[in-house]
């Protein structure tokens, strides 16, 4: 009797240890199977690789820049698209386009996953929204200086070049060579700036905080600007304490003036600065062609010292170069903020069409009232303000200017991470283009402006 026991007791034991493995079994498959599948360590994707020839990328006007040459993958630009197109590398793995789109570029379908085979012996190729004489430029007038570049059309949400400096040489030799210098680099060369760079915006958030002013009723109100202000005990200072006068919000944001965005950031207090900055983006996540980091807008408890800072971009406020693109897309396009995307559409071999992006509105973020408004508050910034080495003759640009300190601003000095944000043309813009620069000391209408105006030029042309 008592061995009966026991072995009923044993075969529940099993039973339960075998329930216990078919459900953690059919969880990996439902759940996660998918992200293993595409793990770029998964090393039964190479088997697919082997026999298949990888499809190529190609820039909007047919440009290769990626191919597979005797089973090698190429990329004929070397670090110029490291952080769009990344790499596709035996040893390492993958990232970016190529991990993201990895099973387009294996001519992977749901037909052929169905069967179990591949209906095709190549792969699909990617043809981007990237333009390759747009994204040669903004590379080279970049030169060495770490930061990033991101080109955008505001009315479809067209990534048109995006720069991350430094940069690496995704070729698997040079990879191989390089890996561990690159890995151990203080600058972290594999860190794309423009998506996954998290930094205070500066100046550039007085965008976000003239539309939370004139939503609430300061839009009419006029200051005696002496240069600097005291708020909760701390003083506030514009850049080199020059003092603008008796002004009003226009003219304060073109010039910038930090005491009349502070006094706003002051009267606002943070929940309804916190308010728009989420409308245009902040605290959220979207989906995305690569990875991209979010920007966050603080939630803390706030005082009138915290919210003064908040107003000009500072406290703890944190933002990729993607996120304040989109924020100017959001006044260059009437209030709407279009979904970003790289890859323009799929192709087989043959030219037929696999798979195409849609346009479509990502975020509401304010009224074309309020968006109009902030625009003529930029435009002027350009024609007399701050912004005025991004003017371009004969073509009306819209702009906003940055420079922003950091946690090396006390200690190092002249180390603030400048910017610019801007579009044109501004009647009807089809091109907006945010240029920032990391520790760069100095200001952005110096360092970035004129590498915007640059780009916005040969775009124009």
């Amino acid at each position: 009797m008592m061995a009966n026991k026991r072995i009923v007791r044993v075969l529940i034991l099993l039973s339960i240890m075998f329930l216990s493995l078919i459900g953690y079994l059919s969880y990996v498959e439902l759940f996660e199977g998918d992200k293993l599948a595409a793990n770029p360590y998964n090393q039964r994707q190479w088997d697919d690789e082997n026999d298949t020839n990888r499809g190529k990328i190609y820039d909007c006007d047919g440009v290769v820049l990626a191919s597979t040459e005797n089973g090698v993958r190429r990329y004929p630009y070397n670090n110029m698209y490291s952080h769009i197109i990344g790499y596709n590398s035996k040893t390492y793995g993958r990232i970016n386009l190529e991990n993201t789109f990895n099973n387009q570029l294996l001519g992977k379908d749901t037909f052929s996953e169905v069967i179990g085979k591949k209906s095709d012996s190549f792969g699909y190729d990617l043809h981007l929204t990237i333009d390759h004489d747009i994204q040669t430029l903004a590379y080279n007038l970049m030169g060495n200086r770490n930061g990033s570049v991101i080109a955008i059309n505001p009315q479809t949400g067209e990534i048109i070049a995006m720069v991350s400096k430094p940069d690496f040489n995704p070729n698997d030799d040079m990879l191989v060579k390089n890996w561990t210098t690159l890995t151990e680099n203080e600058n972290s060369p594999f860190l794309a700036r423009a998506t996954s760079g998290l930094y205070a915006p500066g100046s550039t958030f007085k965008i976000i905080t003239s539309i939370s002013a004139i939503d609430n009723g300061y839009e009419n109100d006029e200051y005696d600007d002496e240069g600097k202000v005291e708020i909760g005990g701390s003083i506030f200072e514009n850049q080199k304490t020059k003092a603008y006068g008796h002004i009003d919000l226009t003219r304060g944001f073109a010039v910038s003036s930090n005491v009349v965005f502070c006094t706003l950031g002051a009267k606002l207090g943070g929940e309804k600065i916190r308010e728009v900055a989420e409308n245009f983006g902040f605290n959220k996540s979207f989906e995305f062609d690569i990875s991209h980091g979010k920007s966050i807008f603080p939630t803390d408890e706030e005082n009138k010292e915290k919210s003064a800072a908040l107003g000009i971009g500072q406290g703890d406020i944190q933002a990729t170069p993607l996120q304040m693109a989109l924020v100017t897309c959001g006044i260059a396009n009437g209030g709407k903020i279009m979904k970003p995307y790289i890859v323009d559409s799929v192709t087989d071999r043959n030219g037929k069409t696999i798979e195409s992006s849609r346009q479509s509105v990502l975020y509401n973020c304010c009224s074309k009232i309020d968006a109009d408004k902030v625009k003529d508050m930029m435009i002027e910034t350009v024609k007399s303000g701050t912004g005025s080495s991004a003017s371009i003759y004969g073509i009306t640009v819209a702009g906003k200017t940055g420079t922003a300190e950091n946690e090396k601003t006390v200690t190092d000095g002249n180390k603030e991470h400048t910017w610019f944000v801007g579009f044109a043309p501004a009647e009807n813009p089809t091109i907006a283009v945010v240029v920032m620069m990391e520790y760069s000391g100095g200001s952005g209408s110096g360092n970035c402006a004129p590498i915007a105006r640059s780009i916005i030029q040969k775009h124009l042309k």
